[in-house]
């Protein structure tokens, strides 16, 4: 498939495209690969090393894969972006470059996966690992090294302190500011965030059953409402785990994090 690219744009003889539409006044930097019918808007910045997936939608004034802002990062380091299939990319959105200080574990990395719609304004910082069918409203933003599962809902203006991770199926409000690990399904509040309840309307949509929910509302109760201590807490998840893959997978975020839980 040709490539469709605006007389204006720039594009180094090194970056591989494969059948992309890029628009006017774009630059497409060296290293960047861009897979089949991905679309770019006008006035774009794209910069490698970078790896983008195929059917992608990127609008104008966007800055994807340029280094990042940690102080320890030079433009040499071997350090890249890794975004997937089918993301929807809005206006003024960055994504940028891992760092050195992940390149063991990520290979210095920054990840998007698949599927994901991603507005106006959102940022995406170094060694950030984003999964696939979330969306971040307006002006969402994550510090370095956040851990985003699938189906995430970040409010606009959310703000996601470094190292924390948020879980699948996850809803921060407007506004939240998030400092702690959210379980998977949680939903949060306020700034400090405060957890509200399980996203039960989001996994209703998603086809959830009533007998899938009520476990995890139980282990949203063990963890936020029962006084327990974290030990205790995390031996009730691992017994209710055994009968729910839901409260399985609340029970290993739970137990894998370095940070603590948002409370």
């Amino acid at each position: 498939m040709a490539n469709q690219i605006h007389p204006t744009a720039i594009v180094d003889p090194k970056a591989e495209l494969d059948g992309v539409t890029v628009g006017p006044y774009t630059i497409v930097g060296p290293g960047v690969q861009i897979g089949a019918g991905t679309w770019i808007g006008p006035h774009a910045v794209l910069q490698g090393p970078m790896r983008i997936g195929r059917n992608n939608k990127i609008y104008q004034f966007c800055s994807l894969g340029e280094i990042s802002q940690d102080k320890t990062s030079k433009p040499e380091d071997p350090t890249s972006v890794a975004i997937g299939d089918n993301n929807v990319i809005r206006e003024y959105v960055s994504i940028q470059r891992g760092t050195m200080k992940e390149y063991d574990t990520k290979r210095g990395a920054t990840t998007v996966g698949s599927d994901n719609w991603i507005m106006n304004y959102c940022h995406i910082a170094h060694d950030c690992t984003v999964g696939s069918n979330t969306i971040f409203a307006n002006n969402a933003s994550l510090a370095g090294h956040v851990g985003i599962g699938d189906w995430v809902i970040l409010g606009g203006y959310t703000l996601v302190y470094q190292w924390t991770r948020i879980g699948a199926h996850a809803f921060t409000a407007f506004s939240a500011g998030v400092s702690g690990d959210v379980p998977p399904f949680v939903m949060v509040q306020g700034n400090p965030a405060k957890p509200r309840a399980i996203n039960k309307e989001g996994l209703r949509r998603r086809g959830f059953k009533p007998e899938e929910v009520e476990p995890i509302e139980q282990a949203y109760k063990t963890i936020y409402r029962s006084g327990r201590l974290i030990a205790d807490v995390k031996r009730e998840l691992d017994e209710l785990g055994r009968r729910s893959p839901h409260v399985k997978l609340m029970a290993d975020f739970i137990g894998a994090g370095k940070r603590p839980l948002q409370r």
